[in-house]
């Protein structure tokens, strides 16, 4: 089931949110959550609380939910909508301060039942019906691929352009995930210290909204020669193909090794930005030389460290890194998952976290609605500690 309303749609959970997305398009309107796995259903998108790239302006999943049709563990069906508010209480759980979290449950004071299940990740409800809100299609857009000379140029770049009006995307590719992307991008300059791709709604008239980003890029000491902004629908089309190619291409490459992907879902406050990034470099520099890409969404201070191991021996040393970058993340504020959500490999990311006392006030919950504990199995809370008392 699949109907756009003027400015909302109600959607099956099992609608992919690029059928989600033709539709809104059909009437002049978009959804704004932009997940990279356009495959991805609506339902798994709500219950891991998903965004993507363009996160930095219009926030994730939960912002754009309006309604949820719900099958509880009972078999009871139930409709909730926005301010409908529990009828039991819950305590409320410390939030990172990051623009993004999707680590355990969401709870607070006088919550509703529409948050409640965004981002539980299938272990209180099944989702099988969704009303979003969508927006009007904009009247224009400026793509950009930016070419910086490295990690401190790019971090300046992006605390200076934040403030952009109308800007919707800042994401970030190191000059490693640049050197893998090479063979099918030629056109990527050589030895590149790092790109910044930007996507903005621009306030202004578009001439006059591209000479603003000539001096900006100017300024930032870009490559203005080889950098790339889009002149259509085509050229945004071929960015938005470059922008996802890379985690393709790490998949690709580990799968060919017989190995599963290392990858960090962390985010930290916007003020720690550099910081987490220079830890990582250090880091990974140090364990994984020449072996590992970072990027992402660094408007939001959400990158993504993939390493690159060859060997078994390798894989087991870089999950103990990936520990390490979770206990840093939080020590800074942050959280150990930003979109994704923990599922059953990353569940052992909560109790970095997260207190005993604040994963039994999630449990507690899990139990009002789930006694038997029959959904969503080993998902968010690890094995030793998901069974019912």
């Amino acid at each position: 089931m699949l109907e756009v309303h003027h400015s909302t749609v109600r959607a099956g959970a099992g609608i992919t949110l690029r059928e989600l997305q033709a539709a809104a398009r059909a009437a002049g309107m978009f959804y704004p959550p932009d997940p990279t796995e356009q495959s991805a259903s609506l339902g798994g998108a709500i219950a891991t609380n998903a965004s993507g790239s363009r996160s930095f302006r219009y926030g994730p999943t939960r912002r754009w939910v309006r309604a949820l049709t719900v099958v509880l563990a009972s078999g009871e069906i139930r409709r909730w909508r926005r301010g409908q508010r529990l009828d039991f209480p819950v305590p409320a759980i410390p939030i990172p301060a990051t623009t993004k979290n999707t680590a355990g449950y969401h709870l607070e004071d006088g919550m509703d039942w529409v948050d409640l299940f965004i981002g539980s990740e299938g272990t209180l409800g099944v989702v099988v019906e969704a009303e979003l809100a969508l927006l009007p299609l904009p009247r224009a857009l400026i793509t950009g691929v930016v070419f910086l000379p490295g990690d401190e140029a790019v971090v300046r770049a992006v605390e200076e352009w934040r403030l952009i009006d109308g800007l919707r995307m800042l994401e970030y590719l190191d000059g490693r995930s640049l050197e893998l992307l090479r063979p099918d991008y030629p056109e990527i300059p050589p030895k590149p210290g790092g790109a910044l791709l930007v996507e903005q709604e621009p306030v202004v008239e578009a001439d006059a909204a591209l000479d603003e980003w000539l001096d900006r890029l100017e300024a930032a000491g870009a490559d203005l020669d080889r950098s790339w902004f889009a002149a259509g629908e085509g050229d945004r089309e071929r960015f938005r193909q470059f922008r996802h190619a890379l985690p393709e291409t790490v998949n690709r490459l580990l799968r060919r090794r017989g190995l599963m992907k290392l990858g960090s879902d962390y985010a930290v406050p916007l003020g720690c930005n550099g910081e987490m990034l220079a830890y990582y470099r250090r880091r990974a520099d140090e364990e994984f030389p020449g072996a590992y890409v970072i990027f992402g969404h660094i408007g939001d201070a959400h990158l993504h460290v993939n390493l690159l191991p060859s060997c078994p021996e390798e894989f087991g040393r870089g999950r103990e890194l990936m520990l390490e970058f979770a206990r840093r993340a939080v020590a800074l504020g942050g959280t150990v998952s930003a979109e994704h959500g923990l599922g059953k490999r990353k569940a052992e990311l909560l109790e970095i976290q997260y207190s005993h006392d604040e994963i039994e006030a999630m449990r507690t919950v899990k139990r009002r609605l789930d006694p038997e504990w029959i959904l969503g199995r080993g998902n968010m809370f690890a094995t030793a500690s998901a069974l019912p008392l």
